[in-house]
């Protein structure tokens, strides 16, 4: 088919749920729209208010029809989330990953899922593992499962809703689930013996277009009926996808929103370790790529609230008077998921500039550390809102000494969701920073790593 001149990319993260026009020729994004990503506390357990993303979706699609002519469309999402469906409706509602229900189980499920060996997924709390989450709604919620008649990772019960079309999808698949076995391409032995195979849809490559838009959907939006819809795609995984065959293996692309996620492409997975919150992620080729990570954009929210650009002065102070935030401050995840995150100092002294300085070399040192899990590729690209914090950029560029550069992709996940379309790869390596140039920054981060010792 054509490649459609302007795409509509659904781009549901965990904080926020946007739908954002990209130009194919020009690879810029045009247009967007966005809103919170709110959960449903009421009900069975906390979840998705996907009527309230749908109606938004639906009028977002309208709207930028109705000012740019949307040509196609493609879905990303975030991960560890699934829709139970019972025929054409859900079973039961769409569980927020953040809920701890799942650790309920916690104790059957270990004896029953994968060793990482065979999943390259570590046991995660709450419901970040899916399969965690299924084996807790089957056991927790037995005759609300009984109905169950598919499964639909999270872009495509978005694809399904635009088309009627039900698919599985290898990056959703195998994003830290326990249901994917990647050295083998597979469904992992957790899905054979729970009797959960026939559940998943047949697997369609995320670049696929399942179909073009119901009726009902062209009716309400405007949308031609022949609008094309693709398959979709894990949102990692879409910031990785302009990258792939752009620069030479390994490099790194560190994807960054809620979570900071390093992606090592063409690492070694034998550096994982499944106790660190690293693991292997499956690109859009279904190839298993080294990956750690931690909580960053959340951790930043949390101890930067109202962030202020810091000056050269804040900096130094910073450094110069070991002003440190030390792991973790979002407990059971990242690379130290043990330790209860502290400051070397009362963070109420700081002015907000001071603090953003030293959080921005928080986050720099705990990517570093992630790097050290995954492997440091010849270079590193970030994508999503960290790139616009320099001080973050410098830090790292310093700490690991190879190349480290900006996408010109502000969204980080907009733009490779849209080269699912086709179209030649873009991932040039973008604006390079420079390292941070201060002398006393590498005994800075020394005493950072020495107090975790």
């Amino acid at each position: 088919m054509p490649l459609p001149r302007s795409i509509a990319v659904i781009d549901i993260g965990k904080t926020n749920a946007k739908v954002v026009l990209i130009d194919s020729a020009s690879r810029q994004q045009v247009a967007a729209r966005s809103t919170p990503n709110t959960v449903k506390r009421e009900g069975l357990y906390p979840h998705a208010d996907v009527e309230r993303l749908w109606d938004f979706l639906v009028a977002s699609l309208g709207k930028l029809h109705e000012e740019h002519e949307i040509e196609g469309i493609s879905i990303t999402t975030h991960g560890a989330t699934a829709a139970l469906m019972a025929g054409d409706r859900l079973a039961m509602p769409v569980l927020d990953y953040e809920h701890p229900g799942p650790d309920e189980t916690g104790a059957a499920y270990a004896e029953a899922r994968p060793d990482f060996a065979e999943s390259l997924s570590p046991r995660l709390p709450n419901g970040l593992n899916l399969g965690a989450q299924i084996f807790w709604q089957s056991r927790t919620f037995v005759s609300a499962f009984a109905r169950v008649t598919t499964v639909l990772t999270y872009p495509q019960y978005w694809a399904w809703r635009l088309t009627g079309v039900m698919a599985s999808e290898v990056t959703s698949l195998g994003c830290h689930t326990d249901l994917w076995a990647p050295q083998r391409s597979d469904f992992s032995s957790l899905v054979t013996e729970q009797g959960w195979r026939g559940l998943f849809p047949e697997v369609r490559p995320a670049a696929s277009v399942l179909g073009t838009v119901l009726p009902d959907v062209a009716a309400a939006t405007g949308l031609p009926a022949d609008t094309p819809v693709t398959c979709g795609i894990h949102d990692s995984n879409a910031s990785l996808l302009p990258h792939l065959g752009a620069h030479e293996a390994p490099f790194t692309i560190l994807s960054t929103g809620t979570w900071a996620i390093a992606m090592t492409v063409g690492g070694d997975t034998g550096g994982l370790d499944p106790a660190r919150d690293s693991l292997a992620n499956v690109d859009a080729y279904g190839r298993p790529v080294p990956t750690a990570r931690f909580m960053g954009g959340r951790e930043f929210d949390m101890l930067a609230p109202g962030a202020v650009e810091p000056s050269a002065g804040d900096i130094e102070r910073v450094i110069a008077g070991d002003v440190q935030a030390l792991p973790s401050f979002m407990p059971g995840v990242g690379p130290f998921p043990g330790l209860q995150g502290r400051w070397t100092v009362e963070p109420e002294t700081l002015t907000p500039a001071e603090r953003t300085a030293a959080v921005s070399l928080y986050l720099a040192l705990m990517t570093e550390t992630c790097l050290g899990l995954c492997g440091l590729g010849r270079e590193i690209i970030i994508e999503g809102p960290l790139a616009r914090n320099a001080l973050f950029g410098q830090a790292l560029a310093r700490l690991t000494g190879v190349k480290v550069s900006i996408s010109g992709d502000s969204t980080g996940t907009s733009l490779g969701a849209s080269m699912l379309f086709g179209g030649a790869m873009s991932g040039g390596s973008g604006r390079p920073i420079a390292p941070l140039d201060h002398t006393g920054f590498d005994v800075y981060a020394e005493r950072w790593r020495a107090r975790l010792r």
